[in-house]
């Protein structure tokens, strides 16, 4: 088994090798742990393109060493002020693919700006020097943008311009290919020279929306106008003394928070790590954590989300009265994406900085904007079609967002930065590791190591299966399915349990770094 890296004054840990070194060397330049993590974003951008991009959205968790302050900031996009459910009229459910699919504004821009003016010493330009020379210069193509690009070829041939970048000549780019995007380097160039508003208000803005507009998309240029992301505070939970920060609604970050409450009605003690009783008591209490969620998540501003009860103690208690060890509780399921790429930067200050960005399914909406090499997400598919339903579409809406970035804090300073990609998956994955480093004292690379389990529906069929990596014993998959769980096995290490990554930070402030052997990730250390 592989061992954290542990740096003495700083650490950056991403899914990305070319992306962890860009943090690495705006830090080694001078900049903060919030200059770094713009930098490694905008190269995730453009180096992980099937998990993330500008066209995206993002959600960060941030402590500042300065002020003491844990703050976080929504990236995530609204729905265009004309789109309503009278735009798919005859249709079921809003298109998961294509120009129609593009309901909400890309928010991650935004984000960088907003951070970068709030704590930041480096300019936009600056930071987004290695994502534009991986663009112009390109990059050697990883494992999975290979099998990505193998798995969505169907879509990404669908739509000529995105083809022409993704799957040139008609064929699938070999690994390790040198990957050039020179619209998308254009792009970011005008973005360092113009800022922040020429992705909103100016020239990167109105090419954008000619296009969507031109193909019977349903954005327009007020939408991302008045498109603006918000600062806003954590929510804060306690799981056995160590205080846990996720970002509130739009986002499931609450899931969090709430399956720890549930696990802590539980002796971990007299429970082995990596045993049926662990397995089958984690998955149920993230289940009935999903029950609240899929029956409350949305806008809050649209709908009011009982966060105090939802994240009371006493509620964890009556939702860990009905957990047993001989039965399952039943659920329902739905769609989520899985296509996100998680981050984290610790710097010799003290900041922290704990994020998550994606585009929602693998390449988004599969449509490329014109000529400026930026795919656009198709986050806002999930939007329900059903007018009694929480998420349904309305006008400059939020739809229910997966990414949910988090921190852990040890006797008021940041113990552990953690996060992964995999939608219904991620608040799995992050109690998992949770529990593993703090109940049980794995390092961070360990604790994402050991396998792992996904149930319900990622995206695809519906389904409640428990998929379980198959380096689970086979009396432990036995007594699973005895108990009522619905278990498909899948390969060892496969990314359909997420690309988890952590910074632990110990007592003598040594920062330890795990990645995901899933993904194509390093962590640099110190």
């Amino acid at each position: 088994m592989n061992q954290s890296v542990i740096g003495t004054r700083a650490m950056v840990v991403s899914p990305h090798y070319l992306a962890s070194a860009a943090g690495q060397n705006i830090l080694l330049q001078g900049g903060n742990a919030y200059d770094a993590a713009i930098a490694v974003s905008a190269c995730l951008a453009v180096v992980y393109p099937h998990m993330t991009g500008v066209g995206g959205d993002s959600f960060w968790l941030m402590y500042n060493k300065q002020s003491g302050e844990v703050k976080g900031y929504n990236g995530s996009g609204r729905s265009g002020g004309k789109v309503t459910m009278n735009s798919f009229v005859g249709e079921d459910k809003i298109p998961t693919r294509g120009i129609r699919s593009i309901v909400t504004v890309p928010g991650m821009v935004d984000s960088w700006d907003a951070i970068l003016k709030q704590y930041g010493t480096m300019s936009l330009a600056k930071v987004l020097e290695p994502a534009i020379a991986y663009a112009s210069e390109g990059f050697p193509l990883s494992r999975n943008q290979h099998k990505n690009t193998v798995d969505q070829f169907e879509l990404l041939q669908a739509t000529p311009i995105t083809s022409n970048i993704y799957t040139p000549n008609g064929q699938v780019p070999k690994q390790g290919c040198r990957f050039i995007q020179k619209q998308l380097a254009a792009s970011l160039i005008k973005l360092a020279e113009q800022g922040r508003d020429c992705f909103y208000k100016g020239e990167l803005a109105e090419e954008i929306v000619s296009f969507i507009q031109e193909q019977g998309g349903l954005l327009n240029l007020q939408d991302f106008m008045s498109h603006k992301g918000d600062w806003l505070t954590p929510l804060k939970g306690d799981y056995r003394g160590f205080d846990v920060y996720q970002v509130p609604p739009n986002s499931q970050g609450f899931v969090g928070i709430m399956a720890l409450n549930i696990v802590e009605n539980f002796k971990m003690s007299d429970i082995t790590e990596g045993s049926f009783e662990y397995y089958h008591l984690l998955v149920e209490a993230l289940k009935l954590s999903f029950r609240d969620r899929n029956r409350y998540l949305t806008d809050p501003d649209f709908t009011s989300i009982p966060l105090e009860k939802l994240l009371s103690k006493q509620y964890a208690k009556e939702l860990a009265s009905e957990i047993t060890f001989s039965s399952t509780v039943s659920m329902d399921t739905q769609s989520v994406g899985h296509d996100t790429a998680y981050a984290a930067v610790v710097d010799d200050e003290g900041n922290a900085v704990s994020f998550i960005q994606s585009l929602y399914f693998e390449f988004g909406s599969g449509v490329v904007a014109g000529n400026t090499g930026i795919l656009l997400q198709n986050r806002g598919s999930f939007f329900s079609l059903d007018p009694t339903h929480v998420n349904r579409l309305e006008p400059n809406k939020r739809t229910f967002h997966t990414l949910m970035p988090a921190m852990i804090f040890k006797e008021g300073r940041p113990y552990l930065l953690y996060g992964t990609q995999g939608g219904e998956g991620q608040p799995q994955t992050q109690t998992l590791i949770a529990t593993r480093i703090l109940d049980y004292g794995l390092d961070p690379q360990a604790a994402i190591d050991a396998a792992r389990f996904v149930w319900g529906r990622t995206w695809g069929e519906e389904s409640q299966e428990l998929k379980v990596e198959d380096r689970l014993p086979g009396e432990i998959v036995a007594n699973l399915n005895d108990v009522g769980h619905c278990v498909k096995k899948v390969a060892a290490y496969d990314s359909y349990t997420g690309h988890a990554h952590a910074i632990l930070i110990d007592d003598e402030g040594f920062k330890h770094g795990g990645v995901d052997p899933r993904s194509d990730g390093i962590a640099i250390g110190w």
